[in-house]
């Protein structure tokens, strides 16, 4: 996770990851191991790294998400370097909107790529972690479903494992990761427990009124078995499982056709 993190071609997240409306770089992440223990950081400016810092969060502090100065604050107590993480082709980007200032987020481009992990060790024992910059040119102070456990990230070692990418808001509608997993705790597997949960943002999304092209959210889900899948609301997004039999980039299902 600190590879595409630190890598500032990557414009998703950590560094290179695009601003604000203010052309600020905010970051959230989180990391949640098979004990339950829990680590979170959001709007974190300054620091390339903040999946990392989530981790200090759960080792070092009695608490379990820290947020905007005081996470930088308690990430340089910690030894992390404050850095601009404003990459030229973002601010470049960011300029470019300002002269509309429209916040029209493209689906799977500029409300997509939450980068997620869930895995199940030699041991048998899951654990996850997620991390992002949100979604491109908000509201300054706004926070997605990413470093929200049970939203973006939810861990439970008996069961399962879930993580989500896309529109944060939607997620947390139905603290959606959380869902995925009790979905698998009555039986589900992990692919009908993603379908299951997509539908139900489908469904409250029509009830609003909203039109489903404009948004883009899928999730991800491993159970204790190893068994795994994923859906998402329309095309465009893939994943990547690692597992004995080596790596592979699988497409996803999707609801719009």
């Amino acid at each position: 996770m600190k590879i595409p993190e630190g890598d500032p071609n990557e414009r998703s997240v950590g560094y290179g990851g695009r601003p604000d409306r203010d052309g600020r770089v905010t970051l959230d992440s989180c990391i949640m191991d098979e004990f339950s223990n829990i680590g979170s950081v959001a709007c974190l400016e300054h620091i390339k790294h903040p999946i990392s810092v989530a981790r200090a969060v759960m080792e070092k502090t009695p608490h379990v998400m820290l947020v905007g100065d005081g996470a930088l604050q308690f990430a340089l107590s910690q030894g992390f370097k404050k850095e601009n993480l404003l990459v030229e082709a973002s601010e470049k980007e960011w300029k470019e909107w300002l002269k509309t200032s429209e916040y029209l987020p493209k689906a799977n481009i500029e409300n997509h790529d939450t980068i997620g992990m869930i895995a199940l060790d030699s041991h048998g024992n899951l654990s996850g972690a997620c991390t992002t910059s949100g979604m491109a040119f908000k509201m300054h102070g706004r926070v997605g479903d990413s470093p929200i456990i049970g939203a973006g990230l939810y861990v439970d070692n008996e069961i399962g494992a879930a993580t989500a990418t896309g529109h944060g808001e939607e997620v947390i509608r139905i603290t959606g990761c959380h869902l995925v997993v009790e979905l698998m705790r009555q039986g589900k597997s992990p692919q009908k427990a993603c379908e299951e949960a997509v539908a139900r943002i489908v469904k409250l999304t029509k009830n609003r009124g909203k039109e489903l092209k404009d948004i883009q959210v899928g999730f991800i889900a491993l159970n204790k078995k190893g068994q795994y899948g994923s859906y998402c609301i329309q095309s465009g997004f893939n994943y990547a499982v690692n597992d004995n039999s080596g790596n592979k980039l699988i497409d996803a299902a999707y609801y719009l056709k």
